[in-house]
């Protein structure tokens, strides 16, 4: 016990870290997204509302408060989140079951609460809560979490918040995020790699099996699926449901096909005129491939890529578990949703209306991602530079 303390009394003495590689590509990031949402917005605001920088002015006042929620929390210490995990899960819990009676809908789906005149997407709030929570639990169990109970308890603890986001909110793709978050923290505590083999291949082999389920209930008519059914359907042929389904997704691929390797320049898109709806939330990155051409779209890429690199340095030096599983969480959630969000504008996956963290129009989820931030930011700072 004496060589632990006298240990930690010499780590003490290093200087501290802080990760201005991390905060410069998160600042460009959020910079980035505001130029592309005015300019993805601007016509379509002038239509609606008579202003085209009102989408802007929302984003930009949601931007600047989440910079100050950030900061604020980067200077709190991380252990200090670690006694109300349990509470995040309760709260995420009732606040999805508040969208039964009390939430709004917009944009086709009802996912929103208002509170106190601003809007809040209860799945943002799981996510975060999901990280806190996972987190604390995985470090409590120790070396159980090896055995065949324990991973599948750990396991098991987020499907009832995915499955109540999936089942209240229509949000498969939300659902999706915090069930990835849970695995890859858990992949990175648990040293058994077969397990998650089997589960990769138990996942491949039902999605193709639904897949296969929903061609084949097509071939008799299209009468008895519902909406996600027929998104698969225009996901394997965009060009048969054009008027319907497919047609987002071929004007997204239009846009993008049409930028060309340098792009028709900043502003200059012919997409956002009305022909790809809500262009500034789900699809933006076409809109970016479009006026910055396949240049501007693998540089935002290579953006991402080196955020989730400086992740993945600060999650291999954190000062504890509880501190890397935190960086993994956030790391998780954010390439997760980078991922499907590109995959979903570019027809690799089936639509399933995700935004592009930092960029798209978004206020709960740039909030929400900030938080997630000053997390990271906080984690960071424990580390000491000898230690790098």
């Amino acid at each position: 016990m004496a060589e632990r303390v006298a240990s930690r009394r010499k780590s003490n003495s290093g200087s501290r870290y802080m990760d201005y590689s991390l905060l410069f590509i998160v600042l460009f990031l959020l910079g980035f997204g505001l130029v592309m949402v005015y300019s993805t917005s601007s016509y379509e605001a002038n239509l609606e509302f008579g202003d085209s920088a009102f989408y802007f002015k929302k984003q930009l006042g949601a931007t600047l408060l989440g910079i100050v929620v950030m900061m604020v929390v980067a200077n709190i210490p991380y252990h200090f989140w670690e006694r109300f995990a349990v509470l995040g899960y309760a709260v995420s819990v009732v606040l999805i079951l508040l969208i039964i009676p009390f939430g709004y809908e917009a944009n086709g789906a009802k996912r929103w609460l208002r509170i106190a005149g601003i809007s809040l997407q209860p799945a943002e709030v799981a996510k975060l809560g999901m990280i806190l929570f996972l987190a604390s639990m995985i470090c409590s169990m120790g070396k159980q979490i090896r055995h065949r109970k324990g991973f599948y308890t750990v396991l098991a603890v987020p499907v009832p918040i995915a499955l109540m986001i999936w089942r209240i909110t229509s949000n498969m793709s939300s659902a999706i995020i915090v069930m990835g978050i849970a695995i890859l923290m858990l992949f990175v505590s648990c040293p058994d790699y077969k397990r998650f083999i089997i589960l990769g291949l138990l996942a491949l082999a039902g999605a193709a099996l639904i897949v296969f389920i929903i061609v084949k209930m097509a071939e008799g008519g299209t009468e008895g699926l519902d909406f996600r059914g027929a998104r698969i359907l225009a996901w394997l042929d965009p060009e048969a449901y054009a008027s319907g389904k497919g047609f987002q997704t071929l004007q997204a691929l239009y846009a993008i096909g049409s930028g060309g390797i340098l792009g028709k320049g900043l502003g200059a898109s012919m997409q956002k005129l009305g022909f790809l709806p809500e262009a500034q939330n789900d699809m933006i990155f076409s809109i970016i491939c479009e006026e910055l051409g396949l240049f501007g779209g693998i540089a935002v890429i290579l953006m991402f890529m080196l955020l989730i690199w400086r992740f993945m340095v600060i999650a291999n030096n954190a000062p504890d578990l509880f501190g890397a599983l935190l960086v993994v969480g956030v790391l998780g959630h954010i390439a997760i949703q980078v991922i499907l969000n590109i995959a979903v504008v570019t027809n690799t996956i089936p639509n399933t209306g995700i935004s592009l963290p930092f960029i798209s129009y978004g206020g709960t989820s740039v909030l929400f991602l900030m938080i997630e931030i000053g997390l990271v930011l906080s984690v960071a700072k424990g580390i000491h530079l000898k230690d790098l």
